[in-house]
């Protein structure tokens, strides 16, 4: 972990190339400055969701039933691989 001097001279050192980027008379320090001042919102893209594989649509089929449970809640999944392994797939 930083201590707290290395936390301030990195703040320091930040602030500094901000201050210079923003006095600079280049017209991309006005794009840098509404960059990191207005446009703070975050963009998500977000990926389509992979299919369940057969394995994983059993266990969520079966994971509530008593069969499959241990005594304390956990799941017994070596009984379900060979239940899995015994089914007939289609």
């Amino acid at each position: 972990m930083p201590t707290q001097r290395e936390r301030e001279y990195y703040q320091m050192g930040f602030n500094d190339g901000f201050n210079i980027s923003r006095d600079a008379p280049t017209p991309l320090s006005s794009v840098i400055e509404g960059v990191l001042r207005d446009d703070i919102t975050p963009r998500r893209i977000t990926r389509p969701k992979r299919k369940l594989s057969a394995w994983n649509k059993f266990v969520k089929a079966n994971s509530k039933k008593k069969e499959f449970r241990y005594r304390d809640g956990k799941l017994n999944l070596k009984k379900m691989g060979v239940a899995f392994r015994r089914k007939k797939r289609r």
